[in-house]
């Protein structure tokens, strides 16, 4: 290296946006993901030990996934190459694997391929890196914020170790941006700026655990600031303090009264859950618009609709937990803002579909049955029996297959002999649960006749 290397290698350094110049270069540097990097964990170890195995990082946007391979690339001894799934192809995996092929042979180095995005790969593509992880030629990393089960093939996911790597918390992303505006050498510690705590919860709150956008946000705010204030060249003379309004009018978003651990997390998901009750889709979709507006995770509102498909709909529209289910898949797959209106959908529909709560209501009479009878045996003729011995001491003797019965019923008991005729699930005769109402007490009648 040069004078003239040094020089570019500032000035570029200058360039490089905040969130890659405060990449994490050690393990220990990379926040929120302790059950990778732990001092226990398998990755850990094999990078101590420069023995590493092919691998898939899955994890949202953001968690640091590209992050910890670079990590990687400088805590090993082997030849690290990256290359993004976006802009190559075929030809550029075989370039590299005949370079790999080499550098095994002649100088007994393995070489690290990083793959970044690799279920933009087809499967054409990653077929070509099968031959060669299986053979030791390359060994694998590759990044995704896609379900390596439906988007990388089953026979590459095989040979390689799936790492899954968390949504960061808010908690997380305000450590890094605290770092950040106190780093000197590559964050914004130069700066004579300083942001109050609310600003940088602020920050992290609408980020949606993804670092990169924290980063970008807090740089693009300490030079609005700095310019506003007419610090123009930046040269440190001005003192700066940053507070909540500076983020809003910086970034151009408001920024909602929402402490998710507090009271007003709990008061929006319950008076949310209450309107969907309560079959009010207006008032369901006001309080999901003020959620995502706030910075709720999308996915616990999920979690909640899904709850409320059993709970509160049951069996009156079965279809309900198929709408929620889906609702997530659709927002996994698009993610926001475009997977939002999945939100809204199974919102306005939970809203106005039938409500019962029987099944709920049935979970809670059987589960308090079996805490005061305890574990009855299962009745002989329905146990199952496999063997000689099983079927001569009575077991499954006398049961009667329902489908040689006219309408595929039979009477019959299924229950313990000490709590036969017992009822735990009772139907409404709201929407589709009338009709399995209607069913139920015609078997229940026969069940008595042929007694």
């Amino acid at each position: 290296m040069d004078l003239f290397d040094s020089v570019d290698e500032k000035k570029d350094l200058l360039f490089r946006p905040l969130a890659d110049r405060m990449r994490p270069e050690t393990l220990d540097d990379l926040v929120g993901q302790e059950h990778v990097t732990g001092n226990t964990s398998v990755l850990r170890r094999s990078i101590l030990n420069d023995n590493l195995f092919s691998m898939i990082l899955w994890g949202p946007p953001g968690c640091g996934k590209t992050s910890l391979a670079g990590i990687i690339a400088n805590e090993t001894k082997s030849h690290f190459v990256r290359i993004s799934a976006v802009l190559s192809g075929v030809k550029d995996i075989r370039k590299i694997i005949k370079g790999a092929k080499e550098r095994k042979k002649l100088y007994r180095k393995r070489t690290i391929l990083f793959v970044d995005e690799i279920h933009r790969f087809n499967k054409a593509q990653q077929d070509a890196f099968l031959f060669h992880v299986e053979k030791g030629i390359i060994v694998l990393i590759g990044a995704t914020t896609e379900n390596p089960s439906f988007e990388v093939i089953p026979a590459l996911v095989s040979r390689c170790r799936i790492i899954t790597l968390n949504r960061l918390s808010d908690d997380h992303i305000k450590e890094i941006l605290k770092k950040a505006v106190s780093d000197s050498e590559n964050g914004l510690g130069k700066m004579n700026i300083s942001f109050e705590d609310e600003a940088l919860d602020c920050i992290a709150s609408l980020s949606d655990g993804d670092v990169r956008i924290a980063l970008t946000n807090l740089e693009t705010i300490a030079f609005h600031v700095s310019a506003e204030n007419g610090d123009t060249d930046l040269k440190n003379t001005i003192s700066h303090d940053v507070n909540i309004d500076d983020v809003e009018k910086a970034i151009n978003k408001k920024a909602m009264m929402y402490d998710k651990s507090g009271e007003e997390h709990f008061n929006l998901i319950s008076v949310f859950h209450k309107s969907l009750r309560g079959s009010d889709p207006d008032a369901a979709i006001y309080w999901l618009a003020r959620m995502l507006k706030s910075g709720e995770d999308p996915f616990y509102i999920i979690r909640r609709m899904v709850r409320f498909a059993t709970e509160d709909i049951g069996i009156a529209d079965p279809n309900a937990l198929s709408t929620a289910l889906n609702a997530l898949e659709s927002y996994r797959f698009l993610g926001s803002p475009e997977g939002d209106d999945a939100l809204f959908q199974s919102a306005v529909y939970l809203a106005t579909a039938p409500k019962s709560n029987s099944v709920y209501m049935a979970h809670k009479n059987v589960m308090e049955k079996i805490k005061g009878t305890g574990y009855l045996p299962v009745p002989l003729h329905v146990r199952n029996a496999p063997t000689k011995l099983m079927k001569e001491l009575g077991y499954n003797r006398g049961y009667k297959y329902a489908h040689d019965y006219k309408h595929g019923y039979v009477p019959q008991e299924y229950l313990p002999h000490e709590i036969q005729g017992e009822r735990f699930y009772f139907p409404t005769d709201r929407g589709y649960e009338n009709t399995v109402k209607q069913r139920l007490e015609a078997w229940i009648a026969l069940k008595r006749k042929s007694k």
